[in-house]
């Protein structure tokens, strides 16, 4: 019925209480077969959302000027705020099992969440123009190559690979304001070093993959280019943060209240 339409006279999707899950390489196919079309749709909107940030970060690297890079990163990250903080809630509901129809469950987490995603995307959009302005001014000046610049940008983009998964997967799962949740991300990323570290890692390199073969991965940026590492990076950060704040547990609990409500109005 479309890309964003479900049939809802299908049962949700679903799995047994009772089935345990799988763990590494099996858990990530198992959430790919079971749901790689949510994610698509997520990822969809989001590379769609990006697109606009990107552009103006690009055309102002082409230019070589770095305030427009900048500035059109913030502003572009603040249009992308809301859809990379829908993809996460999709991603943090297939590693929490949970059933339900898709379009239905990211439209309200949109709802709730687009006006907290603002800011930490027009900061994430920021500083991507940043590293992206730096990377290409590093590479075309390599013979007047700042070893302390090269240092600076290499540890803002591990930091910042470390601390935003943390940051969105918190803005779509607890209620807290700008500062807490930058300050939990930070410790929750300092305190678990290595598995930030490991998930820091796989995104940088994803990404420079990514852009040392474009144009070629444009088509596969649109399709799943996000969604696929961020189900990596969000297999490896998502039991520090259910271990921390009990999360799997509590929004069972706030879900089940939410259909007996429901149940007692009819």
């Amino acid at each position: 019925m479309g890309l964003f339409h479900s049939n809802y006279n299908k049962p949700g999707p679903g799995v047994r209480k009772d089935q345990p899950r799988k763990k590494g390489f099996a858990r990530f196919a198992e959430i790919m077969g079971r749901d790689a079309g949510d994610l698509l749709r997520a990822n969809v909107l989001c590379a769609l959302c990006f697109a606009p940030a990107l552009s103006v970060i690009f055309f102002g690297v082409l230019l070589r000027v770095p305030l427009l890079a900048i500035l059109g990163g913030f502003v572009g990250g603040m249009l992308a705020g809301p859809c990379y903080a829908g993809l996460h809630d999709t991603i943090l509901r297939a590693l929490r099992d949970e059933p339900g129809y898709w379009w239905a469950t990211y439209k309200k987490a949109l709802g709730q969440n687009w006006k907290a995603s603002l800011l930490p995307g027009g900061i994430l959009g920021l500083l991507l123009g940043c590293q992206i302005f730096m990377t290409f001014f590093i590479l075309t000046n390599s013979a007047q190559l700042n070893w302390v610049s090269l240092l600076a940008m290499c540890m803002n983009m591990l930091i910042c690979s470390m601390v935003f998964p943390y940051v969105f997967s918190q803005l779509v799962t607890l209620d807290l304001g700008f500062v807490p949740l930058v300050k939990n991300s930070l410790f929750l990323a300092f305190l678990n070093a290595p598995k930030s570290l490991l998930a820091a890692l796989i995104q940088i390199v994803y990404w420079v993959a990514m852009i040392a073969v474009l144009p070629y991965s444009v088509l596969w940026f649109l399709v799943l280019g996000i969604g696929f590492v961020e189900l990596i990076v969000l297999m490896i950060v998502f039991p520090i943060l259910d271990k921390t704040f009990d999360l799997e547990r509590k929004i069972n609990e706030r879900r089940e209240q939410e259909l007996a409500d429901l149940s007692d109005q009819k």
